[in-house]
């Protein structure tokens, strides 16, 4: 069966479940919250939901854990309510997408427990490996890597003498895709899913599933999450996703895959070889930071939207975008890449900058009224287990006020504080005890106020997406960026059958002079999206504000 297109006119909306809204009062959102917001959320013009892990977890990473695939975490409800949540959301014209963590299982996953035993066929699912020895006789993990969350990539189990392999947190251990039966159970999951009317994937840390044989050492040692370069795109990568690709080619599902520190030159290979509709990048994600999101560098504009034309006209005619500025693994892009003094302004020019592109917009919970990065007073405050690796590695070198800083500015954590709905009583996310701390500017920045006031950023965000869908331009339209060596605005265009649409996006918090550049006459195109009331035009050009929008239509 070939697949339809249907992805490639989606808009989707991510849910953190824990963090959404709850329904039953026990601090923690839950799917009988999510089904009180169905609405809500086909009011922005989603088309699709993408929930991070519902699966039962010890909760190590926040579901990234899973302990079981088949099942939904108690915290989140039952089996019951996300076939009710589901059925809602199909009634209303909206598909489903689950998150797939198949790089690894939590180790309190019955397949975990019973790879303890080494005579169990489940030892193969894993990666135990004996200890080396040292000259002096110590005993040393099998080989040098890192995990990416700090320290060493093994953990030693004292019953049964063998270490196991994990390249995120202790907790979780990383599965052995080289095993035909462990595939087979990976394929038996997708399709216990898809039979129930999930609508797809989104295949989480999905290029790190095959290891180089033997697992080598990595030589140069890389400051950070060393091994990479021997476990990122392995050699059997294609291999396996075109197999779970293959293996649910008769449903009409959407795979998407997050495939970290996979080149542009690289990519069209996972699309032409039928491994996946839609691929997260991160390029772009790195417009302010230095080989990891905890070592923070002022935005760049110019590696921004370098960044993002790579990708336009890498793909163009050959692939599809996914198009995203949030998600659960990066603080708030208004505090990262706008400003919370133009909390409004930024809002709406990093909305437009990205949502006019071609490809499928993902908007996170909370991107779409414009909430801000948490600051807490202490590191220690900051639960998520990245963090707490990178504020442990960076102590080790930096003042406890310049570790603050960066957790302040980098936590993960930023980005999972509880939805903010109202300016009541925990934001009107739970009328219990929330689970984790409500950012402070919940009394203005919440759906309540926002849904009321016709120019907010959220009802800006319903326009973009209803003028995307009406829109062929958005589509099929060609992409030309221009100047591209200005510091301080994105500028690019869209073409499809003589209409041209033009964006104009100051990312900087000043005044900047702007010159409209060759081919466009501003005062004969119809202005269609803005952020500042004035809009003065002398000579083809004028003085942007700070984070100044302009999008203009010529017919």
């Amino acid at each position: 069966m070939k697949h339809s297109e249907w992805y490639k006119d989606m808009v989707v909306y991510q849910i953190w479940p824990r963090s959404f809204c709850d329904g039953n009062g026990d601090g923690i959102g839950d799917l009988w919250g999510v089904y009180s917001k169905l609405d809500y959320i086909k009011s922005l013009g989603a088309d699709a939901i993408w929930f991070s892990p519902l699966y039962p977890s010890p909760n190590a990473d926040y579901g990234y854990d899973v302990a079981d695939y088949r099942s939904i975490a108690p915290e989140y409800g039952d089996l019951d309510i996300f076939k009710k949540v589901l059925d809602g959301a199909h009634e209303r014209g909206m598909r489903v997408i689950m998150d797939l963590v198949i790089n690894h299982t939590s180790t309190e996953h019955e397949w975990f427990k019973l790879s303890r035993d080494k005579n169990d066929p489940h030892h193969d699912y894993y990666f135990w490996r004996a200890p080396r020895r040292a000259r002096n006789g110590a005993r040393k993990e099998p080989n040098n890597w890192d995990s990416f969350f700090g320290g060493d990539a093994w953990e030693y189990d004292e019953e049964l003498g063998e270490y196991y392999l994990h390249i995120f947190a202790r907790e979780q251990a990383d599965l052995n895709h080289d095993n035909p039966a462990l595939r087979r159970e990976i394929v038996d999951i997708m399709r216990y899913w898809l039979d129930m009317g999930v609508d797809g994937f989104r295949e989480d840390a999905i290029v790190y599933i095959s290891k180089t044989p033997g697992l080598p050492d990595q030589y140069p040692r890389l400051p950070a999450a060393n091994g990479a370069r021997k476990f990122t795109e392995g050699p059997n990568l294609h291999d396996y996703l075109s197999y779970y690709h293959r293996s649910v080619s008769d449903y009409d599902c959407v795979i998407i895959g997050e495939a970290d520190n996979v080149p542009l030159e690289h990519a069209l290979r996972y699309f032409e070889n039928g491994e996946m509709e839609l691929m997260f990048t991160f390029d772009h994600m790195r417009a302010d930071c230095i080989g990891t999101d905890f070592i923070r560098r002022r935005f760049s504009v110019k590696k921004f939207k370098r960044a993002l034309s790579a990708w336009q006209n890498g793909l163009a005619g050959r692939a599809w975008n996914a198009l995203y500025l949030e998600n659960h693994d990066h603080a708030r892009v208004i505090s990262r890449y706008g400003s919370e003094r133009y909390r409004v302004e930024s809002g709406k020019a990093l909305a437009a900058a990205y949502m006019l592109l071609q490809g499928t917009p993902f908007i996170y919970q909370g991107q779409e009224i414009g909430m801000t990065n948490l600051r807490l007073p202490s590191a220690d405050m900051y639960p998520d287990v990245q963090t707490r690796g990178m504020v442990k590695a960076a102590s080790r070198w930096l003042s406890p006020r310049r570790v603050l800083r960066l957790t302040q500015d980098a936590a993960r954590d930023s980005s999972r504080t509880p939805m903010q709905w109202t300016s009541g009583k925990n934001a009107g996310f739970t009328e219990g005890e929330p689970w984790f701390f409500v950012n402070e500017n919940a009394r203005t920045v919440n759906v309540e106020a926002e849904d009321a006031d016709e120019d907010s950023l959220l009802n800006f965000y319903r326009a973009l997406i209803a003028f995307r869908k009406g829109e062929p331009i958005i589509r099929y339209g060609s992409y030309t960026e221009h100047i591209p060596q200005s510091a301080n605005f994105y500028v690019y265009s869209r073409e499809f059958e003589e209409r041209r649409l033009l964006v104009i996006a100051s990312l900087v918090d000043k005044e900047t002079y702007f010159t409209c550049p060759e081919g466009f006459n501003l005062v004969d195109g119809e202005l269609i999206f803005k952020n500042y009331d004035l809009n003065v035009v002398v000579n083809n050009a004028f003085t942007a504000r700070p984070y100044e929008l302009r999008v203009y239509l010529f017919e």
